[in-house]
């Protein structure tokens, strides 16, 4: 759910440069060609999207084997992705199980403010067999300035009106370090909130205190899907097609 790196090139200053400048370029971009593309793990492959992927051609998307897409719907209470609408109804329309997230900034209003933003302007849920629940994703940086205790309890705020709301438990979205750092390394949310962890570049990711295991996998953000222009995270759902659906549905 990162912004791509830019990479930024120095302009050739003197004629005599030329051919070397030449050389260093050429080689500047062969090493970020070999940057390395994670393999997929084992699980139904996943992509989370937002208004940073451009135009997308869901067909495409689903053409190329991909089971589900979280997209980007809200930012505090006063941002909704530019592309939220685009994604959330081509993901629809192509036939790809989809939900929408929320990006927490705890630090600018209260969790109840923010959950009901997010389940009025795309966040909201239906059983319909293609709608997962909706996602918070907590990954701001110095903890938005606050402290555990206030993390926690702005967490626990977001997530109960969220329920109210929509009849769901969020799916709850960030790294094993983010959740030591900002929360305390909570298990307050463990047994109820289904846990999508960030780790890239590892055969297995560090899930944070109060999981046992993790329902999603966001694994690489650097990865090639057709349908998409540049890179994509790419995710993993730790179970079958059925317990997917039955995630969606809120089946047994």
């Amino acid at each position: 759910m990162k912004v791509p790196a830019v990479v930024s090139r120095t302009p050739r200053r003197f004629r005599a440069m030329v051919a070397l400048a030449g050389v260093l370029t050429a080689a500047s971009v062969a090493l970020l060609a070999a940057a390395p593309v994670q393999a997929a793990p084992a699980g139904l492959p996943g992509i989370d999207v937002s208004h940073y992927q451009g135009s997308i051609n869901w067909s495409s998307v689903k053409g190329s084997g991909i089971r589900f897409a979280y997209v980007k719907a809200t930012e505090g209470t006063s941002v909704v992705d530019s592309a939220f609408s685009a994604n959330y109804t081509g993901a629809y329309d192509a036939g790809v199980i989809r939900g929408a997230y929320h990006f927490a900034r705890p630090g600018s209003s209260s969790g109840a403010a923010q959950a009901n933003y997010f389940a009025a302007h795309g966040g909201a849920w239906s059983a319909d067999n293609v709608t997962l629940p909706g996602a918070l994703d907590l990954e701001v940086s110095g903890c938005d300035g606050l402290s555990a205790s206030a993390m926690v309890s702005w967490i626990r705020d977001f997530t109960a009106t969220y329920k109210a709301d929509t009849g769901r438990d969020a799916v709850l979205y960030t790294t094993a370090s983010w959740w030591s750092s900002c929360t305390g390394g909570s298990t307050a949310f463990g047994s109820s909130n289904p846990m999508w962890v960030a780790h890239w570049g590892v055969s297995s990711p560090s899930v944070p205190a109060g999981w046992g295991t993790y329902t999603f996998w966001q694994y690489a953000d650097n990865g090639s899907v057709s349908g998409i222009s540049g890179a994509v995270d790419t995710d993993v759902f730790n179970g079958s097609a059925d317990r997917l659906l039955a995630l969606a549905n809120d089946t047994p």
